[in-house]
């Protein structure tokens, strides 16, 4: 393994690009995680879409990026040691594939190793409201070992624009991977937030 820990991101075409860019920012500025970045043909939509961002912009933002469709690529074998994979934001057709094992690209292919390898996955799923597929398919994922993570904002720590609500909840999302980087955390009603 690389002196670096290595973390897979995968972004998909659901809504909430900005969750995508600013953890591979954050993670960034950790200094010994290795980003390893798959981007589907939709989420190059969104982030132009949503962020004004092109391709080579977000690409710029990972260590290492690998086309969508490489199923050969080192992130399709389980030798290839990593800490784990986050799927940031999470389309409900990404979801089903891993729910079903589905490795019919790199983004779903590389959930499915990092399921069969037993190491963490957090998919931040993004669909509202939900319907009985999209449930049985978190539970399915949920019983494989990996974790749902809807970025759902919290208000406790009074945030003043969408990217301090962003940032508290990849605050949350980073902590399972154990990085630790700078943001609100609960502390209890007696403490300030």
């Amino acid at each position: 393994m690389s002196a670096k820990r290595r973390l897979v991101v995968g972004v998909t075409g659901a809504t909430g690009a900005i969750y995508a860019t600013r953890l591979l920012q954050a993670v960034r500025s950790v200094g010994d995680i290795e980003t390893h970045l798959v981007v589907s043909p939709p989420g190059v939509l969104n982030i132009k879409y949503e962020l004004g961002l092109s391709r080579q912009e977000v690409h710029s933002l990972a260590d290492q990026v690998y086309s969508f469709r490489d199923v050969g690529s080192a992130l399709a074998s389980g030798g290839f040691a990593t800490m784990g994979m986050v799927v940031v934001p999470c389309s409900m057709r990404t979801l089903s594939a891993v729910a079903h094992g589905l490795s019919d690209n790199l983004i779903t292919r590389a959930a499915d190793v990092t399921l069969k390898e037993r190491r963490r996955l957090v998919m931040l799923v993004r669909e509202t409201p939900f319907n009985l597929a999209h449930l049985r398919n978190m539970t399915a994922v949920t019983e494989m070992g990996g974790i749902v993570f809807p970025p759902l904002p919290a208000f406790y720590h009074h945030p003043k624009s969408i990217e301090e609500m962003v940032d508290h909840t990849l605050v949350r999302v980073l902590d399972l991977f154990d990085i630790h980087i700078d943001g609100p955390r609960w502390e209890g009603m007696d403490q300030p937030a």
